[in-house]
């Protein structure tokens, strides 16, 4: 059984780990759908903008949110001054963090979902007087709609085991912004905290299965629609 703060760890990284998810998921879709459907020699400068979270290490994406979010920061100082919303040290600031670094894994994979979708099924819906904003929500959107999942799956694990990012930006708080991965780290730390680590490591390895398996069983069944 684990601890009332184990427990506190694991729902609070399936709160931010969700919220990650929606908070890039509309940005995500549309630009997965801009890439997949844009053709120009200039593509590839948004593709690195929006790919660099994925090659960057995470520590540095934090430092520059940090940067960014703190309350010296441009866009923290406003934040905070205009709205009191203050981002660093709250879970809202862990999940703003995972959303960019697994932002990457998710356009990728829903603009690999849009490529699949058959050019011709869209531009009969046009021909058939329906606009561009219409066919991408009755034609293109559900075609792809498994990917779109696929993709906010992936987010969602990413998210469950993101470390470097939400320590920069928010620290180690238990009850606050102590989500799994750092719980463990804090345990690591500690006289005995290795074999105490284990529990949280167990459900760590669940959640990752799960999340992995609910993903490729997406995958599957959209080859399967593609071959028949």
């Amino acid at each position: 059984m684990l601890t009332t703060e184990e427990w506190e760890a694991v729902l609070l990284s399936l709160r931010v780990a969700g919220a990650a998810v929606v908070i890039s998921l509309p940005l995500a879709i549309a630009l997965g759908y801009f890439l997949a459907r844009w053709r120009s020699s200039s593509k590839w400068v948004l593709e690195t903008l929006i790919n660099l979270p994925l090659v960057l290490p995470p520590v540095v994406t934090g430092y520059l949110l940090l940067l960014l979010l703190g309350r010296n920061g441009p866009l923290g100082n406003f934040l905070e001054n205009t709205l009191g919303w203050r981002v660093v040290f709250t879970w809202q600031g862990a999940a703003l963090a995972g959303a960019i670094v697994s932002f990457p894994l998710m356009v990728r994979t829903i603009r690999l979902a849009f490529r699949g979708v058959d050019r011709r099924l869209e531009e009969a819906a046009r021909s058939l007087g329906s606009g561009p904003l219409a066919t991408f929500w009755r034609v293109s959107l559900p075609l792809a709609l498994r990917g779109v999942i696929a993709g906010s799956v992936l987010g969602f694990a990413r998210n469950l085991g993101e470390f470097g990012a939400t320590i920069m930006v928010d620290g180690n708080i238990p009850g606050v912004t102590q989500t799994i991965p750092l719980a463990i780290f804090s345990l690591v730390q500690s006289p005995g905290g290795v074999n105490r680590s284990a529990r949280l490591i167990v459900v760590s390895l669940l959640l990752a299965c799960a999340t992995l398996a609910v993903s490729e069983a997406l995958e599957r069944r959209e080859e399967r629609r593609e071959l028949s």
